[in-house]
């Protein structure tokens, strides 16, 4: 396989018959935990494997670190060792169909150096609406093992972010809509706001009314004019628990704008301290 970014519903479906991928269902819902389990034991891309995002891209329970903690390299290396993936296994993730959880996965894999992985572009909703079959049959993978070890560099911690926007040395680019940025709702995280001297870059800007994503220069042109002629390396991503953030990762990647970087504990993460501050509005 030869795509990193993402990957169309036709060329997934010939590598996945072909047995040379794998599909990993990552759908899910925040206000639902039970919700992406509940939709793979439903129906889903023939051979998929799941993946749990509370359990399985996540560590919960580490304070300060966000709702989503990222986590530890063996834990990640479990799962992946769970579902038989070993570091020759190209992967292919999927969602509902934004690819908001997918990239959440595709983030850890490149993270812990695995190159052969993508997101399915515009997800299930894409590949049933190509007429492509789905199914109830849970696989049976034979278990691997993966010892995983994450790069350092591409993540960032509260401390690190603070340092940054002192020294007005790069680009914190929140993707949580609108409204939450601004601090006028907030229906997840205890305190409403955003981190003082961050943007706003939902990740819904990243779609196509279809889910699917926009053409690499249009994203190219959009993200490019965000930055205001900062280099990508320049660029910290959050959202709400670092998980939306990847997708905005995602993007900037796909459109030729790599190495970016992630706060990844985002804003569940930045106000387990009350004393950092918090800004509301535009």
């Amino acid at each position: 396989m030869q795509e990193r970014t993402l990957i169309s519903v036709a060329r997934a479906h010939a590598l996945i018959e072909a047995g040379d991928a794998l599909a990993v269902d990552c759908r899910w819902q925040l206000t639902d935990p039970s919700h992406g389990p509940r939709a793979y034991a439903e129906g889903h891309i023939p051979g998929a494997a799941y993946a749990n995002l509370d359990r399985d891209l996540s560590e919960l329970g580490r304070p300060g670190l966000g709702r989503h903690p990222m986590p530890r390299a063996e834990g990640f290396g479990a799962f992946l060792g769970r579902v038989g993936i070993t570091p020759a296994t190209a992967v292919i993730a999927y969602d509902d169909g934004s690819g908001a959880y997918a990239a959440r996965l595709w983030w850890l894999l490149r993270l812990a150096g695995h190159e052969a992985v993508a997101v399915l572009d515009g997800g299930l909703a894409a590949w049933t609406a190509a007429g492509l079959p789905i199914t109830r049959e849970i696989p049976e993978r034979a278990t691997t093992r993966y010892p995983v070890t994450f790069a350092s560099e591409p993540v960032e911690s509260a401390e690190s972010v603070q340092a940054m926007l002192a020294r007005d040395g790069g680009l914190l680019l929140d993707a949580r809509g609108p409204t939450r940025f601004r601090g006028e709702e907030e229906p997840i995280d205890r305190v409403a706001g955003h981190v003082p001297g961050a943007c706003n870059r939902p990740f819904t800007q990243n779609l196509r009314p279809d889910g699917t994503f926009k053409d690499r220069a249009v994203l190219r042109e959009e993200f490019e004019s965000a930055l205001g002629g900062r280099a990508p390396d320049a660029v910290v991503h959050m959202c709400g628990s670092g998980v939306t953030a990847c997708h905005n990762l995602l993007a900037m990647e796909h459109a030729g704008l790599a190495g970016s970087r992630l706060y990844a504990g985002s804003w569940s993460g930045w106000i387990s301290d009350p004393s950092r501050p918090v800004a509301k509005g535009a």
